[in-house]
């Protein structure tokens, strides 16, 4: 069944100066001196919409008086609307800041319409907005929900709605909803017809006489009587977002509200294009002026390509708790540095033994992320022969190279000695703690030429009399040739 969520942002002109996590205050936003938008506690000491500056002054004087920012809107409804695209690619605009999102081929990916309308307003308000949703067969059914007042959300009971249902609610709905029904307010309301579905049984054609054909046609669209035709929204090729702070941050952690809006466009955008990220960086701005310097850069490197908002945030939070401000911040800018194709589910019968590679490399990020990358190291091997050479180390997050040496390497121990310890000799036979036995062996390396290191060995696998395993080389161009122990085997 074909379903449409229209997610309404009721208090767009505020909350993009002042996101709704923000400290609750007295605030009005006026446009050319009209209050258009409202603070909930302005609202409580009298200032309504419409209302002058001068008197928002004399009913309520503590509250402050802010701009409208169009361009501010605008930059918030596109990043709305790039996060959204992690529940669907087909997201558009509507009016009266509004964002269309059509769900149909989703709810099962998201467990149904509870779960995904629950999930999307939880995104929206992570993203700094108080959001209305309406859920309807038809793009301007849903609008018109999701403006009314009366209806906050959609209540799902048994089943999605359906198209009678939807055109029950509807019938409900006030005349002054259709934007179209405005001009003949005063009319409608001198007949009688102050709500939708009055309006719809006055006869169609005195209606078409008295009115106007838009307002038939976004009845009939609203009522899923007539086609709608909508204009997608596509993803740019890059990512890159910027959000103000609204004030001067001088702790790293409190930057984690605008970070997380960052992340939620990042997550929309790589789902949209069905991609993943390996890399990607914050930058931190900071005061500008005769004082300003050069951003903050944090880069978070992943071990593996990821496009989840969780573990993200997780590695964010983690890196963000380092991160000591010499400045003040005013704005944050998240790039997508390196993004790659999203690896194929895990399509095993049976899940690992002691967790999935991704969960090992989920726990190599966080540490990496809490303790820094020069500290968090794993084996690397090297294109040599040389054991000490190529048994070298590398952050856990870099890419590990493939080597062509890695099935000669399988026999050798994990464990090498720092410096290979010289051995005794008794009885012609190479000697720690007891004499050894050799079990397997030799493995004849010659290598370092070319760099006047040269190592020419034989390396054995030996035996103590207490069954523990060593492994052991006898230096064959030596001045004085030697047995060495340079292994252990666990």
């Amino acid at each position: 069944m074909k379903l449409l969520l229209s997610a309404h942002l009721p208090l767009l002109p505020l909350e993009s100066l002042r996101p709704c996590w923000s400290e609750p205050g007295l605030y009005a936003v006026t446009d050319k001196g009209i209050v258009v938008s409202m603070s909930m506690e302005a609202s409580q000491t009298g200032v309504k919409l419409g209302m002058r500056s001068g008197g928002v002054m004399a009913v309520s004087p503590d509250t402050a008086i802010l701009e409208r920012d169009l361009a501010k809107e605008d930059l918030a409804l596109n990043a709305i609307a790039t996060a959204m695209m992690q529940y669907t690619p087909e997201v558009t605009f509507q009016p009266d800041f509004s964002v269309l999102l059509e769900v149909s081929a989703s709810l099962a990916l998201f467990r149904g319409p509870h779960a995904l309308c629950a999930r999307v307003t939880k995104s929206i308000e992570a993203l700094g907005f108080t959001v209305r949703l309406g859920a309807a067969p038809t793009a301007e059914g849903a609008w018109l929900l999701a403006r009314s007042a009366r209806m906050k959300s959609v209540v799902f009971r048994r089943r999605v709605l359906s198209v009678a249902t939807m055109q029950q609610r509807l019938d409900l709905l006030p005349c002054a909803l259709v934007p179209a029904a405005v001009t003949f307010h005063d009319w409608l309301s001198d007949i009688g017809a102050k709500r939708i579905g009055a309006l719809r049984r006055l006869p169609r054609a005195g209606l078409l006489r008295r009115t106007s054909k838009e307002l038939l046609a976004a009845l009939d669209r609203a009522y899923g009587e007539a086609p709608e035709m909508h204009e997608w929204i596509k993803p740019p090729l890059h990512f890159s977002a910027r959000i103000e702070t609204f004030d001067r941050v001088e702790n790293a952690e409190a930057l984690l509200h605008g970070a997380t809006g960052l992340i939620l466009q990042l997550v929309g955008w790589l789902a949209s294009l069905q991609r993943a990220v390996r890399v990607f960086t914050l930058a931190l701005e900071h005061e500008r002026g005769h004082c300003a310097i050069a951003p903050t850069v944090l880069e978070v490197a992943l071990a593996e390509p990821v496009w989840h908002e969780a573990h993200l945030l997780r590695l964010l939070k983690e890196r963000l708790a380092k991160t000591i401000l010499e400045r003040p911040v005013i704005a944050l800018r998240l790039d997508a540095v390196k993004i790659e194709s999203m690896l194929p589910p895990n399509a095993s019968l049976f899940p690992e033994p002691g967790g999935s590679p991704q969960d090992y490399a989920r726990l190599l990020e966080l540490l990496t992320a809490r303790l820094g990358a020069d500290n968090v190291l794993v084996p690397a091997d090297l294109e040599d022969y040389r054991p000490e050479v190529c048994n070298a180390w590398m952050p856990a997050t870099a890419k590990r190279p493939k080597t062509q040496i890695e099935e000669i390497l399988e026999g050798r121990p994990f464990w090498l000695l720092p410096k290979p310890i010289r051995l005794l000799m008794r009885d012609e036979r190479p000697f720690y703690v007891s004499p050894l036995k050799i079990i397997d062996g030799p493995e004849r390396l010659e290598a370092g030429w070319w760099n006047d290191q040269v190592a020419a060995r034989d390396y054995y696998i030996a035996q103590a009399a207490n069954a523990a395993c060593y492994w052991i080389y006898f230096e064959r161009v030596a001045e004085d040739p030697r047995w060495y122990l340079h292994g252990l085997f666990a």
